[in-house]
């Protein structure tokens, strides 16, 4: 890649510049960014920033990304019509179809759609990519190589997969967080002060999550191994199942997917 075109310059936008001017520091790296203290902020980084859409920011460019918030979006896309000269378009907005885009753009239909998350922010990100089979595979390449540069991506096989992608792994981090919560609040109910309370939680997630990465055993298979019958491991996990935290996880994400295939629908029709 030579050239990359952001339409704009939010917490995503600059995590994604951050990876890939460090895998590739020769990038020219343009923004589109219309909010006057954004763009000084980006300006301060070296990049070259636009208040708006305009050749000069996408001429050369191997790929444009669309990195506004979806209720935005259409509007972007107006900006970004007469500029367009048929490159390769990336958006990162969850529930707007590639369809959508296309319309919104003229019946362009150089598209890929990503979902990333907010742990690309350190580096730590995973994003699911979604391409039609008409498009060619240097796109598609193109497209994994922009979105690995904060982390590892998952290409599926239909657009709607990019929905259960939405419910999986982009929001996937708020259920984490929820649980963090909820654990930090369970440490300090039986007595840990709050600094305690946040080593011991931090702690015990990364380094579960380690070991289920290092290991070629199924999670069950670790969770039976630190469940001994009649123990303390028991004693709290009769409680969870009671409670059907795990059937609450299963539907919280179908809850998610469905909603991102109602938001596709509502952003088709307008």
């Amino acid at each position: 890649m030579k050239k990359i075109c952001f339409v704009g310059g939010g917490n995503m936008a600059s995590a994604m510049l951050a990876g890939l001017r460090k895998a590739h520091p020769a990038l020219v790296c343009h923004i589109i960014e219309p909010f006057a203290p954004a763009r000084d902020k980006l300006a301060a980084t070296g990049v070259t920033v636009y208040a708006t859409a305009e050749r000069a920011a996408i001429d050369g460019a191997d790929a444009v990304v669309l990195a506004v918030k979806p209720q935005v979006l259409k509007d972007a896309c107006a900006q970004l019509l007469p500029h367009l000269a048929g490159e390769l378009i990336v958006s990162i907005a969850a529930g707007t179809r590639a369809g959508t885009i296309s319309r919104w753009l003229g019946g362009h239909t150089r598209i890929v759609r990503t979902m990333p998350n907010t742990p690309a922010l350190i580096g730590q990100g995973i994003t699911g990519l979604y391409a039609p089979a008409s498009l060619a595979e240097r796109d598609v390449a193109t497209a994994t190589a922009l979105m690995q540069s904060t982390g590892p991506v998952v290409r599926v096989e239909s657009e709607a997969m990019i929905d259960a992608v939405t419910a999986v792994s982009g929001s996937g981090p708020a259920y984490v967080f929820q649980f963090i919560e909820s654990m930090l609040a369970a440490a300090q109910g039986v007595g840990f002060d709050a600094d305690n309370a946040r080593t011991l939680v931090l702690a015990t997630l990364k380094g579960a999550t380690a070991l289920a990465e290092a290991s070629d055993e199924s999670p069950a298979v670790l969770r039976e191994r630190v469940t001994s019958k009649g123990g303390t491991t028991a004693a709290a996990l009769a409680v969870i199942d009671a409670r059907g935290v795990q059937a609450a996880y299963v539907d919280a994400v179908r809850a998610a997917r469905d909603r991102g295939a109602e938001l596709g629908a509502l952003a088709d029709g307008a």
